[in-house]
């Protein structure tokens, strides 16, 4: 039996740990993929208010997701912004878009995704806000982003999104 256990033991200890880091349940490969659609608003301090609808259509090519969004307010603008986010680990992403200042990261913790960056949010370019996002998909496969929006680090404006993948 004393050599049983000295056995087991030496097998325990020679054996190859394997410490896998495990994949979050919200990846935004596996979401944005292919198709979806969202729902959202812009509210600012100032009164001003916009809501809009959003058709995504996303490419993923084992690296990177391209994620194109585009825009209709209820105003009857238009705009399309591209995200690419570069994926650099479990849960764990490099972002950019056209209007955004420099690399934004992107950390997910379970069902939670949040990054901040600064957009310019006019074509001229002179009005920089910070967005400070946070994404959460809920049970229903909903994923739901609220942002605080920032000038000099005072709140100006804050923006809700509801997100639904199409049928595949």
């Amino acid at each position: 039996m004393r050599m049983f256990a000295i056995l087991l033991v030496g097998l325990v200890v020679a054996s190859p740990v394997r410490v896998q880091a495990k994949e979050p349940d919200f990846a935004l490969e596996r979401y944005f993929a292919g198709r979806s659609q969202a729902t959202g608003s812009f509210t600012a301090l100032n009164g001003v208010s916009r809501r809009f609808t959003v058709t995504l259509s996303g490419r993923w090519n084992g690296t990177t997701l391209t994620l194109r969004e585009d825009f209709v307010f209820n105003d009857g603008a238009r705009d399309t912004k591209t995200w690419r986010f570069r994926k650099t680990g479990p849960g764990a992403y490099l972002g950019t878009r056209e209007d955004v200042v420099g690399t934004v990261p992107v950390r997910i913790d379970g069902r939670k995704a949040r990054f901040s960056y600064l957009v310019y949010i006019d074509a001229e370019r002179k009005n920089l806000v910070r967005f400070h996002d946070l994404m959460v998909l809920g049970a229903d496969g909903e994923v739901k982003n609220t942002a605080l929006v920032t000038k000099f680090g005072f709140p100006v404006a804050w923006t809700k999104v509801a997100f639904r993948r199409s049928e595949r």
